[in-house]
């Protein structure tokens, strides 16, 4: 799961629950001093939430652009139905939908997507589904279909657990199967409470039904690469979940821009995200200038 390497929000940022058709949503919504020269929608990813983007915020607000991070439906702070057809993807995609108009800029324009790891694919539904409420697409460290093999089997014990024990047993089940540089030491202690606290309220039916979607996602890279829509792929020098090889491929059958952030492995945004910024910044920097100079 991701770690953000703080909690404090930055001063351009602010918390509350942003209203939609769909609901209320939990957001970190970060301003530039000035007009946005455009406004950029983050979604994060399994067992995560908005506070995965943290240090982002400061940094994409600083380069001119508004930043929306969210909870989706049953994540954190967002509340969420004990019912797993709630989370099928067709219904976060509209949640997803419907975030995006909620924070269309003034004048009404699209907003520059970002999913990171399941929300790559959540993401991808959405814009799928109706691309005309965004102006681009960044997939980080996300795939083009499931998980690899070799993280499958974990995701198929959390969801098994998940359905005949509480979650504080799980949670405690979890720990013991992490690596070593997991461990409290090196994690500060207001990171792993908040880790904690964000699973306790993650609710468990989201966790089931979206870890089976990462189980189970075919590949639709063909499908999007249909979609006149500028694309970016960004991920880690190293990934377990979707290997960067497959991103690689991907962002080929794509004809996406391809970003690979040194030093960061599945969570560059909270890994390395001074860099992570410069990347985003710059591809949506392109793209609006790609627009500005249409006739």
């Amino acid at each position: 799961m991701s770690r953000p390497p703080t909690l404090t929000l930055p001063p351009c940022a602010h918390a509350y629950r942003l209203d939609t058709e769909r609901g209320a949503f939990a957001v970190h919504d970060a301003r530039p001093d000035g007009a946005p020269i455009g406004t950029a929608l983050l979604v994060p990813g399994f067992t995560g939430s908005k506070e995965d983007f943290i240090a982002l915020l400061a940094p994409l607000a600083a380069a001119g652009f508004r930043a929306v991070a969210v909870d989706g439906r049953g994540q954190f702070e967002t509340p969420g139905p004990h019912d797993e057809v709630a989370y099928a993807q067709g219904e976060l995609a509209l949640d997803v939908l419907a975030q995006a108009r909620a924070v269309q800029d003034a004048d009404g324009g699209p907003v520059h997507l970002l999913g990171h790891s399941l929300g790559g694919l959540v993401t991808r539904a959405a814009v799928l589904r109706d691309p005309a409420p965004f102006r681009s697409l960044t997939v980080l460290s996300s795939g083009p279909a499931a998980i690899d093999a070799s993280q499958q089997a974990r995701v198929r014990m959390l969801i098994e657990a998940l359905g005949m024990l509480d979650k504080e047993t799980v949670w405690q089940k979890m720990r013991e199967l992490d690596p070593p540089e997991a461990a409290d030491a090196a994690t500060p202690p207001e990171i792993g409470a908040f880790l904690h606290r964000r699973w306790l309220n993650t609710v468990p039916e989201q966790l089931i039904a979206t870890g089976r979607q990462m189980l189970h996602e075919p590949d639709r890279v063909t499908e999007l690469a249909a979609v006149p829509l500028p694309k970016h792929v960004v991920s880690g020098a190293v990934d377990y979940a979707w290997p960067v090889p497959l991103m690689d491929a991907m962002a080929e059958r794509l004809s996406a821009r391809r970003t690979v952030i040194e030093g960061a492995e599945h969570s560059p945004n909270a890994e390395q995200p001074q860099a992570t910024a410069a990347a985003l910044t710059g591809f949506w920097g392109a793209v609006g200038q790609v627009a500005a100079d249409r006739p």
